[in-house]
């Protein structure tokens, strides 16, 4: 379950027998929170998630969403500081210490550069991508599926490196058929490049018009034409796209596609529109 927590003084918590200093709240939903702390053992802020749990159920999804960022240890999955379980009269918060990236997440710096009339390069996008797929292949080898694969979910390192999170969308998600297990993310995967290489979603127009998504799916995407990538992107990302999932490369296929790709990308930083 963790160690205990409480409450030293107003503003501060301990958890693992170290103090954290409340900063500011960074966001919530739903019946989670998350506030930005910082430790007072070494100077370095983290995120708190908290999550209310109003039954018992609650809190076994709460200890399921702790096993499965203890579950692996990779540099493109969010890893978990420490866990605990607080009561609050006849209810319990789950809190999940967590690294904070300051630079937010993909979706953050897809729009920051479209508000500036810039998109990520194709050499930007490559690497991106490998480092998303080198932590689903590591999601998968353990039998299981993120099953909430988007831009607001992937996190930004200092330098860049993609950061899988979310990982309570795992819960309960163990695919045995590997087949299915692919072209599950391949899917979601294909519409995180889609919004790298455009800025939105392939599905968002749709929405917008009040047309069924869901019928949209069951077509095959058009790929816009863009002089920024290049036809053998454009294929990659159509290949990922197709309506019948057994068609779609596996995650293996991916990487070793992305592999040749990588010395053939552009060197700038930013492309205008």
């Amino acid at each position: 379950m963790g160690h205990a927590l409480c409450i030293c003084s107003r503003g501060t918590v301990t958890i693992d027998h170290k103090r954290y200093l409340f900063i500011h709240k960074l966001g919530e939903g739903g019946f989670s929170f998350v506030d930005l702390v910082e430790g007072l053992h070494d100077g370095q802020f983290y995120a708190l998630k908290r999550i209310l749990c109003h039954e018992q159920q609650d809190r076994e999804e709460a200890q399921r969403e702790a096993d499965m960022h203890r579950l692996f240890h990779h540099p493109n999955i969010l890893h978990l500081v420490a866990y605990c379980l607080r009561e609050r009269g006849t209810k319990h918060e789950a809190w999940l210490l967590l690294p904070f990236f300051k630079r937010g997440t993909l979706w953050n710096e897809i729009e920051k550069l479209k508000d500036k009339g810039n998109f990520l390069t194709e050499e930007q996008i490559i690497q991106l991508l490998l480092g998303i797929c080198r932590g689903l292949e590591a999601i998968h080898t353990k039998g299981y599926a993120h099953r909430d694969l988007k831009p607001t979910n992937i996190l930004l390192g200092d330098e860049g490196q993609p950061v899988l999170m979310d990982l309570g969308s795992m819960n309960q998600a163990c695919i045995h058929v590997e087949g299915s297990r692919q072209a599950l993310a391949l899917q979601s995967l294909g519409c995180v490049l889609y919004a790298m290489m455009f800025g939105e979603g392939p599905y968002d127009m749709v929405f917008q018009k009040g047309d069924s998504v869901a019928l949209a799916v069951q077509n095959q995407l058009s790929i816009p034409q863009s002089p920024r990538h290049s036809s053998a992107l454009r294929q990659l990302l159509t290949s990922m796209m197709t309506v019948d999932p057994q068609q779609r490369p596996h995650i293996p296929l991916l990487l070793s596609q992305l592999e040749v790709l990588q010395p053939s990308a552009r060197d700038e930083h930013t492309t205008h529109i």
